[in-house]
């Protein structure tokens, strides 16, 4: 009987990768970046261990929504005081911070436990074609 592999945290080695977002959907790129967040593209994946990889998405002001969810899509968050509830249109947050579009839809797909937390920080969303990790030698990611 052939034994389970276990993934230790000193066997993972994590890659970068660039994601350039220009024209793609919202939701499908967002998807594929948790998978990579995750680790589970990789024949190594353990639910339990950070076997994932740093993600950088770039051109974050270019990503697309399909059907009518630009006009109608909403970003609500609470203070946790009375009447405390905020509301941004998807058109305020892409002028403001485009960059937090990609950080929620992802972040909604990733557990919801510390080690989807510490899985989130090797996410890098960027507004423009620029980023700072050239010293990391990202390899492209198609999505």
């Amino acid at each position: 009987m052939a034994k389970t592999h276990y993934t230790k945290p000193s066997e993972v080695e994590p890659k970068w990768f660039v994601v350039d977002a220009e024209n793609k959907v919202l939701g499908r790129l967002a998807s594929k970046v948790a998978h990579v967040l995750r680790g589970k593209h990789q024949p190594a994946f353990s639910p339990s261990v950070d076997t994932g990889d740093h993600v950088i998405v770039v051109n974050a002001e270019k990503v697309a929504l399909t059907g009518r969810k630009s006009d109608t899509k909403v970003y609500r968050h609470h203070s946790g005081y009375p009447g405390g509830l905020k509301e941004t249109s998807y058109a305020q947050m892409m002028d403001k911070h485009p960059d937090r579009v990609i950080i929620n839809a992802v972040k909604g797909m990733m557990p919801k436990t510390r080690l989807g937390r510490a899985q989130m920080k090797k996410l890098r969303v960027y507004a423009g074609p620029d980023h700072r990790h050239v010293a990391q030698q990202p390899q492209t990611l198609d999505v």
